[in-house]
């Protein structure tokens, strides 16, 4: 059964650390049975059309190995799990104001008590944060590279993680949406 899917790297093309240049990034999906690749930006953003490639998710990282010399963590989901995160968003409507202050912190597992407890101690400046067991959701009204609390969000939160400003996740969403099933 096909399926749209999103797929989400962490920390690709970040200050010249993981290179992975989109065209041949989209080749290698293409050649995993993927159809109708696109990505968004050079961040390591993809969404296309799996027709039910059998162990995907193996493919890509073996083939990411192979053709570019690493395989970050790599966080793949249906369109319809990727849109319940987002309407989670207790931020929305501030996001949608500034979309660069409200970042998903897609999460591999959910965040143990101890550090939610310990993460929203640093909430300073007009900032919030909620956790969901799929994602963590950071109003940063200053920015996220003025936030003490996206800080230690980063290094607080020991499971693997990626972050993306609603700006680009929402255009992600969109993307996905002009694939045809």
């Amino acid at each position: 059964m096909s399926e749209v899917k999103v797929l989400l790297l962490r920390g690709v093309n970040v200050s010249g650390a993981n290179r992975l240049p989109m065209p041949e990034f989209r080749q290698m999906l293409l050649e995993q049975g993927l159809q109708q690749i696109h990505t968004h930006l050079q961040s390591g953003n993809a969404v296309y059309l799996d027709p039910g490639v059998a162990g995907v998710e193996a493919k890509i990282t073996t083939a990411m190995k192979e053709r570019f010399g690493f395989a970050p963590p790599m966080f793949v989901m249906t369109l319809k799990e990727y849109d319940a995160i987002l309407a989670a968003n207790p931020f929305k409507k501030q996001g949608a104001a500034d979309g660069a202050g409200v970042h998903i912190y897609f999460l591999a597992s959910p965040a143990a008590a101890t550090a939610v407890q310990a993460l929203s101690a640093h909430a300073a400046n007009g900032e919030q944060i909620l956790f969901s067991d799929k994602a963590v959701y950071l109003l940063a009204p200053n920015g996220i590279g003025r936030s003490v609390l996206a800080t230690k969000l980063e290094a607080g939160l020991s499971m693997v993680k990626t972050a993306r400003n609603q700006t680009s996740a929402t255009a992600i969403a969109a993307l996905a949406r002009t694939i045809t099933v």
